[in-house]
């Protein structure tokens, strides 16, 4: 069956400046160098870490870290705990530091407050690889949950200070901030959400509207994927979550349909450029 789709890739998506950054640093040394340790992986798309692991990237976790001596040790976008850096320093490792910016300022923010004694709360995905380098600011002592049910469950001090992880979504945290004043609590809300990703909101629901069917290409581990995937949900119902190729099903689209190809901060435009392919040859 010939289905002759029109097929466009969303300009605005892929890679934000801190991912753009980390690659970059990682390719500039796997040029000179056979190899390269990552810690944890580079950036949360299966596809592009197998791109990078066959150029020499070798992804490890903090366990291997421990075992690592006087070699060269990336450390990606989402930043690490202080405990890494000091880990480091003990067993002579160089570190390549590519914690994005934005991340860097709120770990300092974090730390401030902890250096003030305020109680904080941060509003992330669990073990999520930004949350634990947060909490780290705080001895652990941060009171991490990333959906406000948790809190039913905690014993919270009357006045705290809320922070968000960089990629959550700005609706859902200002949601929380209303909702816990409302619960009588004094609350110092600080909106610390990448504007990278959350400008992707508006952008994303305008392109989405033009289209009969929205492919949405992101890696499962993604948290900016979930957050900008429902966006697409929200304003174009026959949007599909996919993080490669082969889970596409033809059984999604209509001879003729407009479709409209658009990613996550963590999706590589080259695997948006694959899909598009495999579309127009069908």
């Amino acid at each position: 069956m010939e289905y002759n789709l029109a097929v466009t890739i969303d300009k605005a998506s892929g890679f934000c400046f801190g991912v753009v950054y980390a690659i970059d640093m990682a390719e500039d040394i796997l040029d000179n160098e056979d190899y390269l340790y990552c810690l944890g992986d580079i950036v949360h798309n299966d596809e592009e870490v197998k791109r990078l692991t066959d150029k020499g990237l070798r992804i490890i976790d903090h366990e291997q870290l421990q075992g690592l001596h006087k070699e060269k040790v990336l450390i990606r976008a989402h930043g690490e705990a202080p405990s890494t850096y000091e880990l480091a320093l003990k067993n002579e490792l160089t570190l390549i530091d590519a914690s994005c910016p934005v991340v860097l300022k709120l770990q300092n923010r974090i730390k401030n407050s902890y250096d003030d004694e305020e109680q904080i709360l941060i509003f992330g995905k669990h073990g999520h690889a930004e949350v634990i380098g947060l909490q780290g600011q705080t001895d652990g002592k941060a009171i991490v949950f990333q959906d406000i049910a948790e809190l039913d469950k905690v014993e919270l001090p009357a006045k705290f200070t809320l922070y968000s992880q960089t990629t959550k979504s700005t609706d859902k945290f200002y949601a929380i901030k209303d909702e816990l004043i409302n619960r009588g609590y004094d609350v110092k809300a600080n909106d610390t959400i990448c504007r990278q990703v959350s400008n992707r909101y508006g952008d994303l629901e305008k392109f989405v509207a033009n289209y009969d069917k929205i492919l949405f290409v992101s890696g499962k581990k993604s948290s900016n994927g979930k957050v900008l995937y429902d966006v697409c949900k929200k304003y174009n119902d026959n949007s599909y979550f996919i993080s490669n190729v082969s889970e596409i099903d033809l059984s999604w689209f209509a001879p003729n349909d407009k479709v409209g190809i658009c990613g996550a901060t963590s999706t590589p435009m080259w695997l948006m450029e694959e899909v598009k392919g495999f579309l127009l040859h069908h």
